[in-house]
């Protein structure tokens, strides 16, 4: 592409980015804390300076703050090594062999379902450190059950990962539909819903974390944060992507120029908050022992996505805000839940 179209492409994704956060109904929320977080970051993890540095300027603390914002300082800080454990394994993954993410797979599910005894040769060094340190908490305070159905989640998304590495290896570009699928995967946030529950020290069973609405509420929020994300990512992802995007997928699936594909995503993406705000407000009852840890658990599926908004526009990971971090409440209209 020439530069004139890259530079026509950036500007309408930019904008697209802006008019999709007007038209979010969910309200943005903030920690109190996730400044003081973000510091404590910069110095504290067991990370080399230079790689401290760089996710300090990405706002991983930040990000955490948005959505958990009624954590405390210091599940705060597990929630930000955790956040900041997945963003150096999806980097991990842009660059390692397929084989190599299976082994990092299977290490980091060893660490998460047989504790930090166990050791596999997949997941070593900081990364190792890193994980054994954030799990030290959730696997101390939450029931057996939980801590399977986070394992499974974490499975889930690196075999993802996995999945995109094969098919970059091997030049296969997904269409739409299961583009979209694989990158319910890839985005992590199977993995973030569950930490609700460790946060609200409310753990749901598991017949009520599998109903059917509440996974249909959490793949359309899964969809609505990843394809802000793939937006805001294009740049980036046309160079080494292989087609995993949902605008490059539906520029090829629709023969349209990459800025036209654009606005099919921004339409999807409508459509799919339609859906959420209805998914949510006709949510089940469970019983009054139960709905406040259900009502939680799918608000802070909505926190995901007004969350990875906002982070996105600022955190400097994606290079798009031009004015530094957004205020701490930023929310347009009032909620239809």
């Amino acid at each position: 592409m020439s530069d004139e179209i890259i530079s026509s492409s950036a500007r309408c994704a930019h904008d697209t980015l802006l008019a999709l956060r007007a038209a979010c109904p969910v309200p943005s929320q903030f920690s109190p804390h996730a400044d003081d977080v973000q510091g404590w970051l910069a110095s504290e993890l067991p990370l080399d300076a230079p790689t401290r540095e760089r996710l300090g300027r990405a706002g991983f603390a930040r990000y955490a703050g948005r959505l958990y914002p009624d954590a405390t300082e210091a599940d705060l800080r597990m929630l930000t090594a955790l956040f900041t454990w997945f963003f150096l394994v999806d980097d991990a993954c842009d660059r390692n062999a397929p084989e190599e993410i299976r082994a990092l797979r299977d290490g980091a599910v060893a660490v998460l379902r047989d504790g930090p005894r166990l050791r596999h040769p997949g997941l070593v060094g900081p990364l190792r450190r890193l994980l054994v340190s954030a799990w030290r908490e959730p696997q101390r305070r939450m029931p057996a059950h939980w801590r399977l159905r986070f394992a499974d989640a974490v499975a889930h998304h690196l075999d993802g990962s996995w999945q995109e590495a094969v098919n970059k290896a091997t030049g296969h570009a997904p269409g739409v539909e299961e583009y979209v699928e694989l990158r319910r995967a890839t985005s992590a946030a199977y993995v973030s819903y569950p930490l609700v529950e460790f946060i609200t020290g409310r753990p749901l069973p598991d017949a009520v974390y599998h109903h059917p609405q509440l996974g249909q509420l959490r793949a359309v929020g899964n969809d609505l944060l990843s394809w802000y994300n793939d937006i805001a990512s294009l740049d980036r992802d046309a160079a080494i992507s292989g087609g995993h995007n949902l605008v490059l997928a539906l520029a090829a699936a629709h023969h349209v120029p990459v800025s036209t594909a654009i606005g099919l995503a921004a339409e999807r993406w409508h459509e799919s908050m339609r859906r959420f705000v209805s998914l949510r407000a006709t949510a089940p009852s469970f019983g009054p022992a139960l709905d406040p840890a259900v009502t939680a658990h799918l608000d802070g599926v909505a926190r995901a996505v007004r969350g990875t908004i906002d982070w996105t526009m600022e955190s400097a990971r994606y290079a798009l805000a031009k004015e530094g971090p957004l205020p701490a409440a930023s929310g347009v209209g009032t909620p239809p839940f």
